[in-house]
This record gives structure tokens, C-alpha cells and sequence, in this order.
């Protein structure tokens, strides 16, 4: 009797004890020839703010101080302690507008080859015209000329959650991606960018985790649309037209590389986590906790696979024209493990929670997320059973905010090895590794609060850079193309030694 239905077992998820995957392989665990090992940023998270949906909310909850919350959960229309921060920092993020060159610098003394950021469509398009705004493509013609000089090979985000504000207008009732024109604008931008960039830029991302902005933007009204729409009905269309999106841009991208006789990689990239049940002996946590993982993680890419959007969870289905088998690598970005809970008040709401109340061993970090390195095997094995697609590990970091940042240590390297051995013994066809992130930076409704970067930055003091302890570590790893002995002895248990 078959127990899978609409992708998930009918039996559920069962939570594990691991902390890695047990393997007799020993080290050092090297990877292949050629990886790409890099770093990640995006635009509204390092840039000056361009006049983008991000930009207004920020000013919004800056002139309202609208700046409650606390770590890990957002509150709706606020930005955490973000009028603590001067106006100064807050419009300039990072100053990576004026610090990049140094920045790529830094990072080839580092040893890194790859760097994955995005191009804010405000800045190209700050109005709706039909022309591109020269001094936003001077920009970033300057942004990938320094890559260049310093070795980088950039991966290329396009939507990476920030739109024009002008993108919001109300249009026959409709607004940003329901407008009846967003493609013709989205198809615009996305042109751009080709014919501009297609020349220096191979791999792409057109969407950065839409199941996170679609959640987080109209159910959750934390991100900009800021909307609180009552549930996963309610974001069918913004979501397919999110799929048409990736479609439209894909063939843009396509025939631009066509015309030029190169090749080129396109795809999106999706928020994962391993969602297991809070008790294992709780057969509606085990149960809804496949279901999430069937509807959060897998249903947008199995409809760019299939050309069916299927969501489980409300059991909709939907054939989207033009879009199937249209992914030319999957694009993962895992951030740990989070636990489902059936609430008997509202059956069809269960409870996630970011770690688990009752474990005070848990490894967690400064969001209070449940940091899981065995949960990134499954991501990782699952992703190439269902695709068989090349993956490209596009984020993946931890908020750790301490001088000697340990848990980001042992967080590389326990995760690193979890990636070879997806590699080794899952079939993972996995061709580079991004760690989240270059740099302290924006981190949307948390603020500058988490410090996800291997590079400190010291805001009040002209933003100055400062390697952390992590980034040698990194170095070391990326220099030996593997994690040595010492280093995995070092830093593969649980109780950081």
C-alpha cells in the first residue's frame, strides 16, 4: 500500500535525536574541483536604500517608531529597536555603495571565488518608464567589474524581496505582483538586466525563497505588502503570479545567453528547514509536520518541476502555462530545524515553534532558531531524489553575535560536512556553498539586531570592517577544499569543546 500522497507520507515525520548524520567516513572530507565557495548579501540589505517597498516601510516605522519585537518574532508593521539606530545607518545599511571594492578585496584575501548578491529593481527603475536609470546600471556595471578584478564569480539574485514603491500603485484594484501589467513591468526590468549584465553574470536567481515572502508579506503583514490575509487561499494569485515570474524570466535570461553563444544557469532558491514534530508520540504533530514540509518546502519547486502548482495543505491544484521543467539547478538556503504542534483550538493553524521549550541543551542562535545539521542531509538528499538537478547552496548562516563566534565555527563546519556527505552518499549533485552572510547587515523586520556575518561591522564607527573568528576558520576550509582532521574534531560535537 502506497503511503504517499500529494508528496508527503500519510504517517508523518518522526523527530530524531541527531545532531549529524552518523557516517564511518573520516577525514579530511574534501570536496570537488572547481566548487564555488562564497558568501551572500542583498541589495536592500547592504545598499544605500533605493526608493524600493522596503525603503517606505522603513521610513514609516521610523517616523511612527514602530520598532517593538523580540528576537525571532517579528510583530506586524514594526521593525525591531529601529529607532535606536540613527537615520545615518539606517539609510546607508552597510555603506556598500562606497565600501565594495574594499569588500571584494577583503574577500579574495579570504580565499573566496564566488559571491551571490542582488540587484535592486528601485534603483534601476525608480519610476515606471520604459528606461532604466543610468546611473543604477553604472552601478552595478562597477559593482561586477570589481567582482572581476578580485576573482569573484557572481551569482545574481533579481528578486530578492524588494520592489519600486511605485510597483504598489493600485491598478484596476490590484496591486504590485496582482497588477494586470506586473509582468510587462517584471519582463521590463528582467530585460534589462540581460542585455546590461547577461555578458558578466551566468548564474541566476530570479526569486529568493517565495514561500518566505509570500507568508511573511500578506499572512503575517511583516514584510511590505504588510498585509494580514486569512490564509493560504487568500495567496494563490500573488503566488502563481510569482511562478509566472520565474517563467518570464527564465526565457529572458535564456535567450539572451542564446544570442550571445553561452550558457547559463537559471533558478530560484527556497527557504528550508527540517520541520519535525514536537512529540514524536503525537500523531497530528507527526502529520502536520510532513504536511508543512510538503506545502513550505517542496510545492513551489515541484510546480516549476511539474507545471502544477499542488499545495497539500489546502489540496489545491493548478497547471501554470510555460512554466515546467523551467529550473536548471535548485537553489537551497537551510537555516535549521523548526517543530509543528497541533493546536486543538484551531486544528488547521498548528503551532511552529523555533526550538523546543521544553530542551534546555538545544543549540540555538541569537533568533532563538533550533540549529539541526542533520536536518540539512534530508534538505540537501530529498532535494536531488526529487529533481535530479544540479543544487547550489545559496544561504546558509547563523545569527551569532559573539566576539569569538564559536557556534558560527562549529556551525560551518557541522554543516559543511553534511553537504559532502549528501554529496558522497545522497547523490547530491551540489556545485557551490554561500554562507549567510558576507557581512552584519539589514535583516528586514529584525533589523541590524542578528549578526549573520563572518565580517563584524561596526556601524558607529563609519561602518569598519572586522573579520570574526569564523572567517579564518572559513578560509582554512575553503584553502584546503575541505574540512581537515582537526578542524572536524574540533567542532563536530553538540557541547562545543
Amino acid at each position: 500500500m502506497d503511503l504517499n500522497i500529494f508528496g508527503f507520507h500519510l504517517l508523518g515525520n518522526e523527530r530524531t535525536a541527531l545532531w549529524t548524520t552518523p557516517s564511518d567516513d573520516e577525514p579530511p572530507f574534501l570536496f570537488p574541483s572547481g566548487f564555488h565557495w562564497g558568501s551572500a548579501v542583498a541589495a536592500q540589505h547592504v545598499e544605500h536604500n533605493q526608493p524600493s517597498d522596503w525603503t517606505a516601510f522603513e521610513q514609516r516605522a521610523a517616523r511612527e517608531n514602530l520598532s517593538r519585537g523580540k528576537p525571532g518574532t517579528a510583530e506586524p508593521g514594526h521593525i525591531r529597536n529601529w529607532t535606536a539606530w540613527p537615520e545615518d545607518i539606517r539609510t546607508k545599511k552597510t555603506d556598500f555603495d562606497r565600501q565594495y571594492a574594499s569588500d571584494f578585496a577583503l574577500l579574495r584575501e579570504m580565499g573566496h571565488n564566488s559571491f551571490r548578491f542582488s540587484f535592486d529593481w528601485a534603483r534601476i527603475f525608480p519610476e515606471p518608464s520604459n528606461t532604466p536609470d543610468a546611473a543604477g546600471i553604472e552601478f552595478y556595471h562597477a559593482v561586477l567589474k570589481s567582482m572581476q578584478e578580485n576573482g569573484l564569480t557572481p551569482f545574481g539574485t533579481l528578486f530578492h524581496f524588494a520592489t519600486p514603491q511605485w510597483f504598489w500603485e493600485v491598478k484596476d484594484g490590484k496591486r504590485g505582483w496582482e497588477r494586470s501589467d506586473a509582468m510587462e513591468h517584471w519582463g521590463r526590468f528582467v530585460g534589462v538586466i540581460a542585455r546590461e549584465f547577461g555578458g558578466q553574470v551566468q548564474d541566476w536567481c530570479t526569486l529568493n525563497e517565495p514561500f518566505v515572502y509570500l507568508f511573511n508579506g500578506y499572512i503575517e503583514g511583516i514584510f511590505p505588502p504588510l498585509e494580514r490575509r486569512s490564509g493560504l487561499p487568500e495567496i494563490i494569485e500573488p503566488m502563481v503570479a510569482l511562478l509566472k515570474a520565474h517563467a518570464l524570466a527564465y526565457d529572458i535570461l535564456h535567450e539572451d545567453a542564446r544570442r550571445r553563444g553561452q550558457q547559463t544557469m537559471v533558478g530560484i532558491t527556497k527557504h528550508t528547514r527540517a520541520f519535525e514534530p514536537l512529540h514524536n508520540w503525537s500523531l497530528p504533530d507527526r502529520h502536520l509536520a510532513a504536511l508543512t514540509e510538503a506545502t513550505f518546502l517542496w510545492a513551489f519547486l515541484d510546480a516549476i518541476h511539474t507545471g502544477i502548482l499542488n499545495i497539500p495543505a489546502i489540496f489545491f491544484s493548478r497547471h501554470v502555462p510555460g512554466l515546467r521543467g523551467k529550473q536548471d539547478y535548485v537553489g537551497i538556503n537551510y537555516y535549521g530545524r523548526f517543530y509543528v504542534q497541533f493546536n486543538l483550538l484551531n486544528p488547521a493553524s498548528p503551532t511552529i515553534h523555533m526550538h523546543d521549550p521544553d530542551d534546555r541543551s538545544e543549540v540555538k542562535s541569537d533568533l532563538e532558531w533550533a540549529i539541526y545539521p542533520h536536518g540539512f542531509y534530508h534538505v540537501l538528499t530529498e532535494a536531488a531524489r526529487r529533481y535530479r538537478k544540479p543544487i547550489f547552496v545559496l544561504e546558509n548562516g547563523i545569527a551569532d553575535g559573539e566576539a569569538n563566534d564559536r557556534r558560527r565555527q562549529q556551525f560551518l563546519v557541522t554543516h559543511l560536512y553534511e553537504m559532502w556527505l549528501a554529496m558522497r552518499r545522497g547523490d547530491a549533485d551540489i556545485r557551490g556553498y554561500m554562507h549567510w552572510s558576507t557581512m552584519d547587515n539589514f535583516e528586514w523586520a529584525e533589523g541590524f539586531e542578528p549578526k549573520f556575518g563572518l565580517i563584524e561591522i561596526d556601524y558607529r564607527n563609519n561602518f569598519a570592517r572586522k573579520p570574526r573568528p569564523s572567517a579564518a576558520l572559513y578560509s582554512q576550509i575553503i584553502s584546503g577544499n575541505g574540512i581537515s582532521a582537526e578542524n572536524w574534531n574540533r567542532y563536530r560535537h553538540k557541547e562545543l569543546r
